[in-house]
């Protein structure tokens, strides 16, 4: 049987690594208007989502601000969409209440399929029945297999068999030294996709109009942001606990928070953390201090450096 990587590796590519991403909310999009109407709640252009291929997307509020981060993919008539776990719920919401005279299903598929994303060389078929998609989910192209959810079991034990399956806290720590943002951390309902740095990854400014458009085309003009997600060395490896403010080291300002924190067996203590405008350039020091989340600590000398770390 095959092993449960606890470390990341620099590339994917070359070692192979499987991704169990079956706790992820799933909702299929049907009706005959699908397509029209999902191209205009959603960031990306729905028209690069094939049967083979998905694309990564926001589903925004008319502020701009993100309701969800989401992965679609073409499946005969109608679209798989698949999201941070626990937003399944509210999302199906928030989309059927933009339905007025569509022809539109939103249905709650999580309980019908699991979902593994595999990143490395080919994989052979693991079932009959599944659905495969290239996905860009982890900072490198992969692949997402979709199956049935009674298959859960037996398609795991297969594809241990094949590559290492990444647990939990190694796949966490692969995300942050990748820069990728993710919900509940970096990504909230307050939070607009390019501060997350998702502009290159979720929105294609040259599509029809969706929902919060016209605020982030406003910020493409601009070019600005009031903050940005950066990433945060600490030198001496002390632990930086997620909900630290991030303060100026003369003035003592309070320019920004923490929103993940790892310890990288290559990198020691790195984190994620949201700096305001004006405070984000490369090898600026700043210390991180209790905040209204993390009410006990000593502060903690953080350097802002390239995303990602790897």
């Amino acid at each position: 049987m095959g092993t449960e990587a606890a470390l990341p590796s620099d590339s994917l590519t070359a070692s192979g690594a499987v991704f169990d991403l079956s706790h992820r909310s799933k909702l299929r999009i049907g009706g005959s208007d699908r397509q029209r109407y999902l191209n205009g709640q959603i960031s990306n252009d729905l028209r690069k989502a094939t049967a083979t291929s998905a694309i990564q997307a926001c589903v925004l509020t008319a502020k701009g601000k993100i309701d969800a981060e989401v992965f679609l993919a073409a499946d005969g008539e109608s679209f798989l969409l698949d999201s941070d776990p626990g937003v399944g719920e509210t999302l199906s919401a928030r989309l059927e209440r933009y339905i007025i005279a569509d022809d539109v299903s939103v249905e709650d598929v999580t309980d019908v399929f699991a979902l593994f994303h595999v990143v490395g060389a080919g994989v052979p078929p693991v079932s009959a029945n599944e659905l495969r998609r290239a996905s860009a989910r982890l900072g490198e192209t992969g692949t997402d297999i979709w199956i049935a959810r009674a298959e859960y079991s037996a398609v795991r034990q297969t594809l241990s068999q094949m590559l290492p399956i990444f647990d939990e806290a190694a796949t966490e720590i692969l995300r942050v030294e990748r820069g990728l943002p993710r919900w509940g951390h970096e990504l909230t309902g307050e939070i607009i996709p390019t501060e997350a740095n998702l502009e290159e990854r979720a929105i294609d400014y040259a599509k029809g109009c969706y929902i919060g458009q016209e605020v982030i085309s406003r910020i493409k003009m601009s070019g600005q942001t009031n903050k940005r997600l950066c990433g945060l060395r600490v030198e001496n490896s002390t632990a930086l606990p997620v909900g630290f403010r991030l303060v100026a080291t003369d003035d003592r300002k309070d320019v920004g928070w923490i929103t993940s924190s790892v310890v990288s067996p290559r990198f020691g203590t790195i984190a994620l953390g949201f700096l305001k405008r004006g405070y984000q350039e490369v090898g600026s020091n700043f210390h991180a201090v209790p905040g209204a989340s993390a009410q006990s600590g000593a502060p903690v000398p953080v350097t802002v450096v390239p995303l990602p770390f790897v």
